[in-house]
């Protein structure tokens, strides 16, 4: 065998750094897989939960697979979240997203099951939320975009009860199938929930993650589902919303091109834009963000989920 030459080893080397940079940049906030818990109530129905961690911005699933289940509800933080089924299964599930707000602290959950004969069952379990901290980040944008002028701060109010109205719809029938994906391939940022202070103002918490791309390049839908939105907003730039069912939204902002319109069914890695500079940005990238019921959840421990 002839020994390498040392453009050979330049190449090695060159190529073994960027599988590192690689694994860090995309592969490391995907590695922490989910967690699954299986809970059984007094008279024998069964539910799993599943979670990437139990912290602030993490999302869970319930799932029971109990055939003679008729309606099934989860109620945390007096909050009713019913649970609905598959399309393709007689499998129940429900969603719950943890508020980047919520306190650390010991949280009660309790499952209703109703039986065709009418007849209910009560599982009640609790959950351990630990602290998250989320680090601080200075930006440096269009000043009109964090003191926005008088002439739009109506139509920012009229934006602001558009996604109000859109995020409490409630979609019974789960819309996606299987693992959500990611929606392009790009540089990932891990800076969900970042604390953003814009030109020396604080504002809120990132919403999701960004994903570094040059402008123009597709954007897919990361699992099947409606389109809810398909619009430019001031602050998001031109954006995509799909309802994927059962209170679970994916957002796509700062597009330079909507290829889809309101109402549009999209299957999963259907492109349904363009990244873009749109909006409150610094540069082209993809905001990609998770609402469950209004809350922003990480996406990334919405892709360590299997739900099949």
């Amino acid at each position: 065998m002839l020994d390498p030459t040392e453009e050979d080893r330049q190449r090695l080397r060159i190529m073994k750094r960027f599988i590192g940079l690689l694994w860090i940049i995309v592969i490391f906030p995907l590695s922490l897989s989910a967690q699954s818990e299986q809970w059984l109530s007094p008279i024998g129905y069964s539910v799993k939960i599943s979670y990437r961690a139990l912290q602030p911005g993490e999302i869970l699933v319930f799932t029971t697979n109990s055939t003679s289940v008729k309606e099934a509800q989860v109620w945390f933080m007096d909050r009713k979240i019913a649970m609905g089924k598959d399309k393709t299964s007689p499998k129940f599930r429900a969603f719950l997203g943890l508020d980047l707000g919520i306190k650390p602290g010991v949280y009660p959950v309790k499952i209703l099951f109703q039986d065709s004969s009418g007849r209910w069952d009560t599982l009640e379990k609790e959950i351990t939320v630990l602290s998250k901290d989320f680090p601080v980040k200075k930006l440096w944008v269009d000043e009109k975009y964090v003191t926005p002028p008088p002439s739009v701060r109506e139509r920012i109010q009229q934006e602001s009860e558009i996604l109000r109205t859109i995020y409490d719809r409630f979609t019974s029938g789960w819309l996606g199938k299987g693992q959500f994906i990611l929606p392009l391939e790009g540089k990932s940022s891990d800076n969900f929930g970042e604390r953003r202070i814009y030109n020396n103002k604080p504002r809120t918490s990132h919403g999701g993650v960004d994903i570094s791309a040059p402008a123009g390049t597709p954007v897919k839908a990361s699992n099947s589902g409606e389109v809810v939105l398909a619009h430019d907003l001031y602050f998001s730039g031109k954006t995509v919303i799909i309802d994927h069912g059962l209170g679970l939204f994916t957002l796509y902002l700062h597009l330079s091109r909507v290829r889809v319109k309101t109402g549009d069914k999209v299957g999963k890695g259907d492109i349904v834009g363009e990244v873009g500079a749109t909006g409150r940005v610094t540069g082209p990238h993809l905001h990609w963000g998770v609402k469950v019921f209004g809350n922003s959840v990480d996406p990334f421990s919405l892709l360590s989920l299997s739900l099949d």
